[in-house]
């Protein structure tokens, strides 16, 4: 299998990521990056039966062994107040924060 992210496409990524890695943690990554792909690839090529359910892990459990579903439920936090005001900026309670600069992508 050819590598899918190659020398040049790896550099742009770095560079993307804002990221200070010298030649040997470079090519580490790289490789460990390619080397996931390449796990990926060998997942994706595993036949799955039709009708297979989806399951969040590979132990399905009858529904009476199943514990019920929480209820989702809001709690207020005192410490809000605290948080932000350590917060170098805040606006109508939320952190305020830098704009991200970006370029559009083509």
């Amino acid at each position: 299998m050819a590598e899918k992210i190659d020398p040049e496409l790896f550099q742009h990524l770095v560079e993307l990521a804002a990221l200070e890695l010298d030649e040997k943690e470079a090519e580490y990554l790289r490789r460990e990056l390619n080397n996931q792909l390449k796990a990926i690839d060998e997942l994706a090529a595993i036949p799955i039966p039709e009708g297979t359910p989806a399951a969040s892990h590979g132990v399905p459990y009858a529904a009476g062994m199943r514990p019920p579903s929480r209820a989702d439920r809001s709690i207020d936090s005192q410490l809000a107040d605290d948080i932000l005001k350590q917060a170098p900026e805040s606006e109508a309670g939320y952190i305020s924060v830098p704009e991200i600069p970006h370029e559009e992508l083509g």
